[in-house]
């Protein structure tokens, strides 16, 4: 594509001469004759260089100069006087100027520095986007290691870890396993930002949080009056996971007749959106996650058993946090000083009890409820030691968190452990449905799933 300069000269013959020979050297030229017609034309054509006369008959050349780089910081501009002024080109150089040029001048002189000025456009342009994702990056990280801390301790988390790097470059499908709160979507980013796609985009679409008629048009994207309230066009997911990695979180709430259109974008590489009639290229590193052994969800008709092995080439299981406590003291301090730092305060000594009653709860909401434990405990907290009383009243009354004894010599299934932790968590919350999504630190679509599946309504 051809770069654009904007010429803003009142001589017509200057005009003339520079839309010829830069139209040659292959650029898109549009004129200005005075300061008015060129802000007008810089607004329209939003071009790549600048070329800016000071004697202008309607304006001052350098209060114009000044002006539009207000407006348009990053357009280089080389200004050009018939006055061979130290003072105008010191002054032009500090307005941020690129370079200053006396008339007359060598035409290819002109069109060399022309060429000059957009290089360093391109280059400035790609090292501020370099910035920006390397600030990403750096974001990320520090987002990942306040979820789970930069080293994990316990032997399952570091295979975790391990077998994330040994994945994350490949193009494979990763189905990541566990219950709520684990930190799927933590490692999801991780493979994401370890793969050859980490310069792309991830998208990620929960698919318990929407309607099921809704996740349809979010995927796949819709044209303009494809149904009733369609009132403009909406890409969707798949393309704008383009070059990326698309992260479909629990996924076995997603219909299982839109599983079926689904593996056909899989196994085609193409999608079309809805209303169109044209198909697009589905390029995208597919992350599944679900909360839900995966294997039991196609037993139950949740899961097309296809997609199931199309998604199962990698299937990394994230354990929970009771069955890795060994993880608790270091994810406790990342999130401290986590919260500390947002909070702007210092971070406060964690008194032995306060740890003992974390070590003792059970942790149904996970890495996610741990979180969400020490941002409740910090925000009370008035002084150097994080004491007991400051933790949410489940986690200093372990007691309440305990489910009934099985009845004879049967066993309590997890299941079972399952469906009273909700059943508590709902008796506490005074049956308010959101409190106790918050409470087991969990969504609320998730817990509405859950309440469906143990057959609890309220």
């Amino acid at each position: 594509m051809s770069k654009t300069i904007v010429v803003i000269d009142d001589d017509r013959t200057i005009q003339a001469t520079l839309s010829a020979v830069l139209t040659r050297h292959g650029y898109a030229v549009r004129v200005g004759q005075n300061a008015a017609q060129g802000r007008k034309r810089v607004a329209e054509a939003k071009p790549d260089l600048l070329l800016l006369d000071l004697g202008l008959p309607d304006a001052d050349g350098l209060d114009v100069l000044r002006e539009l780089k207000a407006a348009y910081p990053e357009l280089p501009v080389i200004v050009l006087s018939a006055h061979d002024s130290l003072a105008n080109a010191i002054e032009s150089i500090k307005l941020g100027a690129f370079h200053f040029l006396s008339k007359p001048y060598v035409v290819e002189e002109l069109v060399s520095l022309c060429t000059r000025a957009l290089d360093h456009q391109t280059l400035a342009r790609e090292t501020a986007k370099l910035r920006g994702e390397k600030e990403a990056l750096q974001k990320q990280l520090r987002e990942a290691e306040a979820q789970l801390g930069p080293v994990a301790i316990s032997r399952r988390m570091r295979e975790v870890e391990q077998l994330i790097t040994r994945v994350a470059p490949s193009e494979a499908n990763v189905l990541l396993t566990g219950e709520s709160g684990v930190g799927k979507e933590v490692f999801a980013n991780a493979l994401h930002r370890q793969s050859a796609r980490a310069a792309g985009p991830i998208v990620k679409l929960d698919c318990g949080a929407f309607p099921a008629n809704m996740i349809e048009s979010e995927l796949f994207g819709y044209v303009k009056g494809a149904f009733t309230g369609a009132v403009a066009a909406f890409p969707g997911m798949l393309a704008e996971a383009h070059g990326g990695t698309l992260f479909l979180d629990e996924i076995t709430e997603m219909p299982v007749e839109l599983q079926t259109r689904f593996l056909r974008v899989l196994q085609e590489r193409e999608f079309r959106p809805l209303g169109s009639v044209k198909n697009l290229p589905a390029n995208f590193r597919l992350i599944a996650a679900c909360n839900r052994p995966p294997a039991q969800a196609v037993q139950d008709g949740r899961l097309r058993q296809d997609l199931y092995f199309r998604l199962k080439t990698f299937e990394i299981e994230v354990p929970p946090l009771r069955e890795r406590r060994e993880d608790l003291p270091k994810l406790t301090d990342t999130f401290l000083r986590r919260f500390a730092r947002q909070l702007d305060r210092p971070v406060p000594q964690l008194a032995p009890e306060t740890l003992e009653l974390l070590r003792a709860y059970p942790w149904p909401g996970n890495v996610r409820e741990l979180q969400n434990a020490i941002e409740h405990a910090l925000v009370l907290c008035d002084g150097p030691v994080l004491g007991p009383q400051f933790l949410p009243r489940e986690i200093q009354r372990p007691d309440l968190m305990r489910a009934p004894a099985a009845t004879g010599s049967t066993p309590l299934t997890l299941g079972g452990m399952e469906r009273e932790a909700l059943l508590d968590a709902l008796r506490r919350a005074g049956g308010n449905k959101k409190r106790a999504a918050e409470l087991l630190g969990i969504h609320r679509p998730t817990l509405y799933a859950k309440l469906k599946r143990f057959g609890i309504s309220l």
